[in-house]
């Protein structure tokens, strides 16, 4: 398996993923969508979900296909932004036909972020307004770092960040990952150098830098970081995507496969804080070769996962009243 020319989940030809930040609020959103209905599915695996339109991606559910999926910050306020993709949805006439009517199916996920030092002030919510702006950015390419829902993504010592990445299997079929990781874990090794991704890392994607090679690192996480966990609320959201044909079944087992990519990425991962989801989705371009295809395609989202996670961090920049500092600040004389 090899990364995509893009090393990116817009590699799944077909997907645009589009952002909107407001640096003032220290926020924003980021926005999955495809000129064509696909098939989507969700696996939840944190103890602090916020969710929309979740339970209708389950197997059993009528709506086999959605339109758009979103990835917020801002908390319970941000689910909002899924109002503004639908808006911009219905303005192009997308959507589930129920007679007459046109009924853009959008689930979405939240973080947060509302203790990352913007200014919460507002009267009326920005959100529908950021959701709609995503909407109308999205492009067949994708920045990462801190854009779009990672805007305000914080780690238990550092910025968070959005991320991506992506890779090709040997029988032709893409998978790859979209992820806002604001996680209430860490996402370095002790010494905040060495990232819990790094045995996965291809190339230098994220610096590089190789495992951490000291031992007994899960005995060694600091008083500092344990404190940041146990003050802040986050969550790390991902979507993951392939172009093989794949039901609602076969896209929730790969999100739940993909959960080993936070894990592997994040430490602790899943806690009752966090509230950390993968939406799964399948454009349905390459049919699926083989059954055991399928368990490939998990194997790899979770990889993808992991390494995107840290490419995220990695990329975060800082900006005026950070409430930490980014991995390049805390690099930068090593």
């Amino acid at each position: 398996m090899i990364p995509g020319p893009q090393n990116a989940i817009t590699d799944i030809d077909g997907l645009k993923v589009g952002h909107a930040q407001d640096a003032t609020l220290k926020s924003g959103v980021t926005v999955v969508t495809a000129d064509a209905p696909f098939t989507a599915s969700v696996h939840v695996m944190g103890g602090a979900p916020g969710t929309r339109e979740t339970d209708l991606l389950a197997p059993d559910k009528s709506v086999a296909q959605v339109d758009a999926r979103v990835l917020s910050g801002g908390s319970a306020f941000g689910l909002e932004a899924c109002a503004g993709v639908v808006a911009g949805l219905r303005a192009k006439g997308r959507g589930y036909p129920v007679g007459p009517a046109i009924v853009p199916i959008v689930p979405g996920a939240i973080l947060f972020d509302l203790l990352a030092g913007g200014d919460h002030g507002w009267t009326d919510t920005p959100y529908p307004a950021l959701g709609r702006a995503a909407f109308e950015a999205a492009t067949h390419r994708t920045g990462i770092g801190s854009i779009g829902a990672g805007t305000g993504a914080t780690t238990a010592a550092m910025k968070g960040g959005l991320g991506t990445a992506s890779l090709t299997l040997d029988s032709g079929s893409t998978v790859g990952a979209l992820v806002a990781a604001n996680p209430m874990g860490s996402v370095t090794t002790p010494g905040d150098r060495h990232f819990w991704a790094a045995p996965f890392e291809i190339g230098d994607e994220f610096g590089g830098l190789g495992p951490d090679p000291a031992s007994g690192l899960g005995r060694a996480m600091d008083r500092r970081k344990v404190t940041a966990m146990l003050e802040h609320a986050n969550t790390t959201i991902a979507i993951i995507a392939t172009d093989a044909a794949l039901d609602k079944a076969q896209c929730q087992r790969v999100a739940i496969a993909a959960h080993d990519g936070i894990a592997r990425a994040c430490v602790p991962a899943h806690s009752p804080g966090d509230g950390d989801l993968i939406f799964a989705a399948a454009t349905g371009a390459k049919p699926l070769p083989d059954p055991s295809e399928l368990g490939l395609i998990g194997h790899a989202a979770s990889l993808c996962l992991a390494r995107a996670i840290a490419r995220g961090i990695f990329a975060a920049t800082p900006a005026p009243n950070d409430i930490l500092p980014t991995w390049s600040q805390l690099n930068a004389d090593a």
